[in-house]
């Protein structure tokens, strides 16, 4: 409850939000569905600032739950409003989360700040950490497995194939490779070194 008001209170304050669209934002459905969603992510990630409501005042709750309104709006074909929540979670988490990007029914991630979360297939447990890049390189985009880890300013791009069970190292580049299940990756594309997770 205290996350839908602040988000149309915020949304008023920056966007000039209509009447009807805040009834179209009460009305659809939207709103639960997104804390449900949220929720339901977060629950699967052991971390104890987690809540079982979404408090707008940490930042990846807050950042998990604005993705997902803004994608059911987009879904039910409402995009001025979707976009309007989409450019407050850029303004408020400095995170790219395009509406239209699929990400997973189970996502995190930690600092979301300067994350860019572009076209790929994402699989589910999928997590990055601040500055972190997925995207395309000339027309063609990353897959990317189950249970995938990125930590900071990692970067994978184009046609690149991430197996399950994958951690992309700090600093690590991927473009146009593939990563077999059960690795850990270090360094830049195409001199990256690949180790197995035993």
């Amino acid at each position: 409850m205290q996350a839908t008001m602040l988000l149309v209170h915020q949304l008023k304050n920056n966007f000039l939000l209509s009447e009807e669209e805040e009834k179209i934002i009460y009305s659809r459905n939207v709103l639960p569905e997104a804390e449900r969603k949220a929720i339901k992510a977060l629950s699967c990630f052991d971390n104890k600032y987690y809540n079982a409501c979404i408090d707008p005042l940490n930042s990846v709750m807050y950042c998990n739950y604005l993705y997902w309104v803004s994608h059911l709006l987009y879904l039910q074909k409402e995009l001025q409003i979707a976009s309007k929540v989409y450019y407050l979670n850029k303004m408020l988490n400095s995170v790219e989360l395009f509406y239209a990007i699929e990400l997973p029914d189970i996502w995190s991630c930690e600092h979301p700040v300067g994350g860019v979360m572009g076209r790929a297939k994402y699989g589910d447990y999928f997590f990055y950490y601040q500055g972190c890049t997925v995207g395309g390189n000339k027309s063609q985009y990353p897959v990317i497995g189950e249970h995938v880890t990125m930590f900071s300013n990692s970067k994978i791009l184009g046609n690149s194939h991430i197996g399950n069970n994958v951690i992309i190292s700090a600093s690590t580049y991927i473009i146009n490779q593939n990563i077999p299940d059960n690795s850990i990756v270090f360094g830049m594309s195409p001199d990256i070194i690949i180790k197995e997770i035993r």
